[in-house]
């Protein structure tokens, strides 16, 4: 492990958006066109080479077309046959009960150890599990260790069963939610009206909403009146962000798995993957998934993303009241077209009756605080963040934090940190700046800005270099090597298995998950190849070699090689085995190819 003794000096600026790799790692371009598989220099979701003198098609959110594998059937044994109890629809059950037939038909296991078993000292997967040799007889039973199962569950907010049901039938008590959100709009309605002089030629909410003056949104809302700028009165528990790391809510790869790798990294705050409000009303399982939590999450919030106070108002209560979470984060910052189409994530920004009636309700009905997460603004050149943040403490909100782009940037550009520094100032809540932190010299660069930021919020950082928070606390550049890295995704790989399971189903999500996270991973560029330090979250590095044949692998932006890497950790793939990344990139498409 080397540290920022053993980097080079500076060397002079290269050429901007380019990373600044040592000479004799760049491969030159014939040698990068020629070579196999983990230097490929065609993006890994790009369409074939096109024109070079035609302009480049930018990329844009998600690979909606994209194959997703599953596990394909085989024998299916009888739930009933893995628990070990008769199958009460006897004949007539259409899964099989044959349990030799099974175990013939059953793919080699993929290791000799496995996770829930070394855990808990027994495999609730039984003769399922893809490690089945740790713990099953030869008749397939499954061994318990001496003393049978051991320890708590180290995952808390598992949604109940009951409680799935009774938002699916409509039968969950929303009395407390529903009169707040009644009476919070129709404070707001009443804003606007008296603003508008009642009746007549007054312009409605969309209207007023369009103007995209601050005066104008001061006079249609009242944001600055006595009462708004007076903090909801209200006992709660709180959460210290001062001098903090906030890792921030990442969609798809910020699962729990995930966030454990960074906590043993030193990341101090976690937040669940964001939920839509209207999913988790009406009990879907899969939504309710994302408020799992570890007991390593010592402080843990879950966000959530909506359009109207009632629906946010009734997500908030039933979270409160069900779930273990420290606090809940309104979204008002996605930019992805679908979620703001619907009139949540950075949308939701440009309406601020909405946003007052929303933040007062959840505020008013949690016990725990509420925070709100935003962009700049919609549109480019255009900020209005800073019209909004002074008016969210007295709405109830704890805390806020500005990402520093529009939502037109997605993440384009660099983030504008001068502007979050000065927004930070309007407001006497914690502020916490998000955007393009990758180092612990961009963290100090805010403090020399000003040091509004009582924290700050990293996200794809982490997704590329996970270990920045042990950088960040120790203020130095890790030049981590390729097998640390390896060993990373091998307990990446552990805490998933436990998470997900370890039967067909759960390695092929673990996988899946691994490669939608090496999807980052790949644009690492090791600190020992580097002429100057700090690297930029934003720079391409030009095709390269790395110390070693794992470096260059682990450098490779190809897909077949990332599948490469999951089975040094998991095991072969099935024969049948594809992979298209979710996400797709503006940031970064690819190694730049330069003459050699």
């Amino acid at each position: 492990m080397a540290d920022a003794a053993d980097n080079p000096p500076p060397a002079p600026e290269p050429r901007g958006g380019i990373a600044p790799i040592k000479p004799q790692f760049i491969l030159p371009t014939d040698h990068a066109a020629a070579a196999p598989s983990h230097r490929d220099p065609t993006p890994h979701d790009a369409a074939p080479p096109e024109d070079p003198a035609a302009p480049r098609k930018r990329q844009r959110g998600m690979n909606k077309q994209r194959d997703v594998y599953r596990p394909e059937g085989g024998v299916k044994l009888c739930m009933a046959v893995l628990d070990g109890r008769e199958c009460s629809f006897g004949e007539g059950c259409r899964f099989s009960h044959d349990l030799r037939a099974y175990l013939a038909a059953k793919p080699a296991d993929l290791g000799e150890t496995c996770p829930i078993y070394t855990l808990r000292g027994h495999c609730r997967f039984g003769v399922s599990c893809r490690y089945g040799s740790a713990h099953l007889r030869e008749d397939g039973s499954s061994v318990k260790a001496e003393g049978g199962e051991r320890g708590a569950d180290e995952e808390s907010n598992l949604a109940p069963a009951a409680l799935l049901l009774q938002l699916r039938k409509n039968q969950y008590d929303f009395s407390r939610a529903d009169a707040l959100s009644s009476a919070f709009l129709a404070d707001v309605q009443r804003q606007q009206a008296a603003a508008n002089g009642g009746g007549g030629e007054a312009k409605g909410e969309a209207a007023a909403e369009a103007d995209g003056e601050a005066k104008s949104e001061e006079a249609a809302y009242g944001a600055r009146s006595a009462e708004d700028t007076q903090p909801v009165e209200k006992e709660r528990r709180r959460v210290d962000f001062k001098g903090k790391i906030y890792l921030a809510p990442l969609t798809t790869v910020g699962n729990l798995p995930f966030r454990r790798v960074c906590k043993g990294y030193g990341v101090d705050i976690t937040c669940g993957e964001m939920a839509m409000a209207t999913n988790l009303l009406q009990g879907q399982a899969s939504e309710w998934a994302l408020m799992r939590r570890h007991k390593c999450e010592d402080v843990f919030g879950v966000q959530l993303a909506g359009s109207n106070a009632d629906v946010m108002g009734r997500a908030a209560q039933v979270i409160d009241e069900q779930m273990s979470v420290d606090f809940i984060d309104i979204n008002m910052g996605c930019p992805i077209d679908v979620v703001c189409n619907r009139g949540c994530g950075s949308s939701l920004a440009q309406r601020p009756g909405r946003v007052q009636s929303i933040v007062r309700t959840m505020s008013s009905v949690l016990s725990c605080p509420l925070t709100v997460k935003m962009r700049m603004g919609f549109d480019n050149n255009k900020p209005t963040a800073h019209n909004l943040i002074p008016k969210l403490h007295g709405w109830g909100a704890a805390a806020v934090t500005l990402h520093g782009r529009s939502r037109q940037q997605r993440y384009s550009k660099s983030a504008d940190w001068e502007y979050i520094s000065s927004c930070g100032k309007l407001t006497p809540l914690p502020f916490i700046g998000n955007g393009d932190v990758f180092s612990y010299e961009d963290v100090e660069a805010e403090a020399a800005l000003g040091g509004s930021c009582s924290a700050v919020m990293v996200a794809r950082g982490a997704l590329v270099k996970p270990w920045i928070f042990t950088e960040i606390k120790e203020r130095r550049h890790w030049d981590i090597s390729s097998s640390e890295r390896l060993d990373m995704l091998k307990s990446f790989v552990t805490f998933g298995l436990e998470h997900w399971g370890t039967d067909d189903l759960g390695v092929s999500r673990v996988r899946n998950f691994l490669l939608e996270w090496l999807s980052f991973l790949h644009r690492y560029v090791p600190v020992g190849l580097l002429e100057r330090l700090p690297a930029k979250l934003q720079d391409r590095p030009p095709a390269y070699c790395g110390r070693n044949d794992l470096e260059t692998l682990m450098a490779s932006d190809n897909a077949a090689d990332w599948i490469k890497i999951t089975e040094l950790v998991l095991g072969p793939v099935p024969t049948n085995f594809n992979f298209t990344p979710k996400h797709k990139a503006n940031a970064y498409s690819g190694p730049i190819l330069q003459e050699g």
